[in-house]
């Protein structure tokens, strides 16, 4: 979009002609990417997409302008984001008015859903002879489903005979991902990974709960019903397994909706490989099981996703200029409406508001639901990030792949190692406890 639509806005508004130059990495080595070349004070990369929980530790150093008087000097970009956008992928430290990034690229978690085995008369017959209940059909009701209701889906449509499966999660230690899809179990059912602000941060005795140790283990439940190996998915994964037809509900990030429902660029009713069995319209997209609170009502609060951008610090006026006006442009309805359009996640509040938005792209509804209404949340955005997540990493994936067997063993050992992280980098004066002493994970 910024070499098509862009170039000419410049030109036509501004009176300059810009150029864009484009370099990409995979994800776990975009941060190192980035971070090498800013660490030299580089102008090479004048706007980056940022992972929000790298926000702290592209801050610290001062290798990204804080955007606060920016957005005081230009009151274009005073824009409304919604809440989990707005906190998510801009502030840091958390807690704080301090802005450092701009919404990029919105994402949430949601199942993807083989509608044609749901809606099959046998499957519904069947399931609700098994269960006393019928198998949702409609958005409305999976918005009534908890997660008690979705375990009895998944074992009724695991049939490993038939090599379908009924339900993976992204499960693997790479990055993030095993910690993001286990969260939400946490989250939903009161569960806190982390308290306090900077300088007194605890994850000792916060982490480590009866609540996240259960929330733990029912996200582990669900592995039984899930194929071989799936300790090991990831994005590619995930939709690999799913469009060859072994799983009836995959969970995943919204953003990835075309490549779950196999469909072409040009037509989202038409297959992008019509080799497999997993077509467009045998796809529905939404929202995740509730979690049933004591009242009886059910809470949804699933990991956000997506990505801010954020500005270089060390950019000539000329390109400062550049960087700011493209931001002007960006969140003008104009642009996020094409933004919409070819298949982008926008998290203003205007966009989300057009009455047409949901039928703009087949994941939207899903998505809109799981931005809005406190029904996602971001996790830590402190420079000590990657050491943290590597640790937790590591021992929720020694749980999941039976190398310990209890949930606590695993929550201690990270949240030891991660108040030892803390503490050592300045960040909080509470120290772990002496009991850590004798944690580990084999």
């Amino acid at each position: 979009m910024a070499t098509d639509l862009f170039k000419g806005y410049a030109k036509d508004n501004y009176g300059y002609d810009v150029n864009f130059a484009f370099e990409e990495a995979p994800f776990g080595e975009l941060f190192q990417k980035a971070a090498t070349s800013l660490s030299s004070k580089s102008d090479q990369y004048n706007i980056i997409i940022s992972d929000s929980q790298w926000l702290g530790a592209f801050a610290e150093p001062g290798w990204i302008l804080q955007l606060n008087d920016i957005i005081a000097a230009n009151p274009d970009l005073n824009i409304e984001f919604e809440d989990a956008a707005a906190v998510g992928y801009r502030i840091y430290p958390d807690g704080t008015d301090n802005i450092w990034g701009f919404p990029q690229e919105g994402d949430t978690q949601v199942p993807y859903v083989r509608q044609d085995l749901f809606s099959d008369p046998a499957n519904m017959q069947a399931f609700k002879t098994a269960n006393g209940w019928d198998l949702p059909q409609t958005f409305d009701d999976w918005e009534k489903v908890d997660i008690d209701q979705f375990e009895q889906i998944a074992k009724f449509f695991t049939k490993p005979d038939e090599n379908l499966y009924g339900t993976a999660m992204l499960w693997t230690n790479d990055y993030d991902f095993a910690s993001t899809y286990i969260y939400p179990f946490m989250f939903s059912t009161g569960g806190e990974i982390i308290q306090g602000d900077l300088g007194k941060y605890k994850i000792e005795g916060v982490l480590d709960s009866e609540i996240n140790a259960a929330a733990l283990k029912r996200n582990k439940d669900f592995l039984q019903y899930a194929p071989q190996g799936a300790t090991s998915y990831e994005i590619g994964a995930g939709i690999d397994h799913f469009t060859a037809g072994e799983l009836a509900t995959c969970f995943q990030w919204s953003a990835v909706g075309p490549q779950m429902r196999n469909q072409s660029a040009d037509n989202p009713s038409t297959p992008a490989d019509p080799a497999k069995p997993v077509t467009p319209d045998k796809v529905s997209i939404v929202i995740g099981p509730g979690f049933k609170a004591a009242d009886g009502t059910l809470n949804r609060t699933y990991t956000l996703g997506g990505q801010p951008w954020v500005i270089n610090a060390y950019n000539d006026p000329d390109h400062l200029q550049v960087s700011i006006d493209f931001m002007k442009w960006w969140y003008t309805p104009e642009t996020q409406g094409e933004f919409a359009k070819r298949g982008g996640n926008p998290s203003t509040k205007a966009a989300l508001a057009d009455p047409n938005f949901d039928s703009l792209q087949p994941h939207f509804h899903a998505y809109r639901y799981m931005l809005q209404n406190n029904h996602s949340k971001d996790f830590w955005h402190d420079p000590n990030y990657a050491e943290m997540l590597s640790e937790q990493q590591k021992a929720f994936s020694a749980y999941l792949t039976d190398v310990i067997t209890d949930p606590m063993q695993a929550l201690k050992y990270a949240a030891c190692k991660q108040q030892q992280i803390l503490f050592d980098a300045g960040r909080t004066d509470i120290a772990p406890s002496d009991s850590c002493a004798d944690v580990s994970i084999g």
